[in-house]
């Protein structure tokens, strides 16, 4: 029986769509807070934010689901033990934070008596009442578990990057989409 040297196409798939929401999810944040004052563009946009937040949570859980059940493929055999034991904690911290950060943003919306309705259509359960004193504690953590993400995103790029292009060893290739040669 061969060993699989990729991810399924399933896993590609869900670590794509969750990047590309998480950087969307961010741009729109960061653009959003410095709309002045309360206009229509800012509401929407807070909207949106929120449902690709939603959307993160949901594919996050799909995802680990995913990867309960389907082994990673194996490091290849030079791959250093410190290594191995840094790309585990960095996916570790990765996994935390994508769930960290949209239930860290649910409960500062609803601290702020800012109900969350998916597309518009769903409203979600309010599981705490507005609260003005958790409101500011909550906007720092999620604002603290986004700055934590984007560090930690962009360390992760920068290790696939060193993969590819400095050890060649083809870790950067199994999570790519595509047949690969």
């Amino acid at each position: 029986m061969q060993t699989a040297t990729r991810y399924t196409n399933t896993a590609i798939l869900l670590h794509w769509l969750v990047a590309i929401l998480i950087i969307s999810g961010f741009c729109l944040g960061v653009t959003m807070v410095n709309i002045p004052g309360l206009t229509p563009t800012k509401l929407k946009y807070f909207s949106w934010h929120k449902w690709i937040g939603v959307t993160v949570l949901a594919l996050a859980c799909l995802r680990l689901l995913w990867r309960l059940t389907h082994a990673a493929p194996p490091h290849p055999a030079g791959m250093s033990d410190w290594n191995i034991k840094l790309a585990s904690i960095m996916h570790g911290l990765l996994y935390l934070l994508i769930f960290a950060v949209p239930v860290s943003g649910y409960f500062y919306s609803l601290a702020a008596g800012v109900p969350v309705v998916y597309l518009g259509l769903f409203p979600l359960p309010v599981l705490i009442d507005p609260n003005p004193e958790w409101k500011p504690v909550l906007k720092a953590v999620h604002y603290w578990l986004n700055v934590t993400l984007l560090a930690s995103v962009i360390l992760h790029v920068l290790g696939a990057l060193k993969h590819h292009f400095i050890d060649q060893d083809g870790i950067f290739k199994r999570m790519m989409p595509g047949k690969q040669t």
